[in-house]
């Protein structure tokens, strides 16, 4: 098993920024990938961003340009650095972790951005 537990989340102005951190514990032994996902009230979950172990990205085009993922593997975190944030990105954001054929998610952290 693998838990993940994120930080991060809060209220922000538009334009403004925010950093997530997920960290992994566990029964880690090869994460294939690490990313984040978002959900806004009456939305499905959808891909924000991800990153596989040789360290490629990809990003949801809405938000690309202004955030960023990263991943520390010797302490198995991934981060999401959110740069000129919109009310639209307003949604709890899950860290997710694919290993072994698993996918396991954290419990969410809520991003609010508005006046």
């Amino acid at each position: 098993q693998v838990q993940l537990v994120e930080s991060g989340g809060g209220l922000v102005q538009p334009g403004g920024s925010l950093r997530l951190s997920c960290a992994a514990s566990g029964s880690i032994f090869n994460i294939a990938a690490m990313g984040w996902y978002r959900q806004a009230p009456g939305k499905q979950r959808e891909l924000v961003a991800i990153i596989i172990s040789g360290g490629s990205t990809n990003y949801a085009d809405s938000v690309k340009g202004r955030f960023t993922i990263s991943r520390d593997n010797a302490k198995n975190t991934v981060n999401l650095q959110m740069n000129s944030l919109k009310p639209k990105d307003t949604a709890v954001y899950y860290c997710n972790v694919h290993q072994g054929g698993y996918v396991y998610w954290g419990q969410g952290t809520q991003v609010t951005v508005s006046s």
